[in-house]
Parts: structure tokens; sequence; C-alpha cells
């Protein structure tokens, strides 16, 4: 009888803060992947963001998770099971420990076994809106738009791109 792959990734998922049910179910090596390999700017605002060895240290990223967040509600919507891989879809709602902003950001988690173990895990979401429950004030500056002027998201001016204000790159408010 062959192992349900995709009810081992549930009983991670509802232990991420239990080493000793993350080492019966993961291998020794292996790799959880947070939001991103490797990005600095990000870990600056969410520390475990970035590749992560081990079932310690999957404890420790989720741990520190729930000391930044509480979460409210975790809905996996579809899973998809394809040989030694699962993939799960959904969403969650976390609120700030720091700042009480609440979010809601949609998922997605791959996993890979070897065996009935789990080798390696990818958990994705929004990470501009997640990262944002925890802004406290402040102009942001993005200039993505490489034919527009730099927009600014303060409280001079709240541009949209995808505002009906916004033609060719170029505000209303800009072209007077």
């Amino acid at each position: 009888m062959s192992t349900n792959l995709s009810a081992v990734l549930q009983q991670l998922l509802q232990n991420t803060t239990n080493p000793k049910v993350l080492r019966d179910l993961m291998t020794p090596d292996a790799t959880y992947v947070s939001l991103n390999f490797d990005n600095p700017e990000l870990r600056k605002i969410e520390p475990w963001a970035g590749t992560h060895k081990g079932p310690q240290a999957v404890s420790d990223v989720f741990a520190a998770i729930q000391s930044f967040w509480k979460t409210l509600d975790f809905k996996v919507t579809d899973t998809i099971e394809q040989g030694r891989r699962v993939a799960l879809f959904g969403s969650f709602t976390s609120k700030s420990n720091a700042t009480g902003k609440e979010i809601t950001s949609p998922f997605s988690l791959l996993a890979r076994f070897e065996g009935d173990k789990v080798a390696y895990v990818q958990f994705l979401e929004d990470s501009y809106g997640t990262a944002g429950s925890f802004k406290t004030g402040g102009a942001t500056r993005f200039h993505s738009d490489p034919r527009a002027k730099s927009l600014r998201s303060d409280a001079e001016q709240v541009v949209s791109v995808n505002s009906p204000a916004v033609t060719d790159g170029v505000t209303k408010r800009d072209s007077k």
C-alpha cells in the first residue's frame, strides 16, 4: 500500500513548530524555501525568508512566523498530487502582532518526497502584501514602468497604474 503524500504534507502543516513530528515526516537534509531563495531586503522585514535546511530549521522558521503574526485562517482549496510531488493552493489570513493589521494572501506550496518523507518544500505568497502588514508609515517609492515618471505611494500623491487617470505612464496630475 502506498503512502498518501497529501496526507503527510497536511500533517506536516499541522505540526510546523513540533521538531519531533517534523523529524518523522522530513528527510534530515530537507530543504524549505520560504518566499524566495535569498533576498536580503525581504529578510530585513521577514527574517525567515530564504532557503533553510533540515526539520529543526523549518520549526524555527514557523516559530518566527508565529511570533510576527497570528494565523486567523488557512484554507487549502486545491491539491495536486503527481508522482512524488504534491502542490497545494489556497489562501490564509494573518494578523500582525506588531501593527494589528490583517492580510489575506493566496499561497502555493510545492513539496517533493523521497519515499514517504518530505525532502523539499517551497512556499510562495503575496510577499508585498504580507510585508505591508508591518508598514507603519513613511513614503514608499517605486518606478516600475520605464516610460513613466517615478510613482509615489505616500500622502502627497497616490497613483495607481490601473487607474484611468494614468495614460501612457503619465498621470493627468503630471500633465497639467
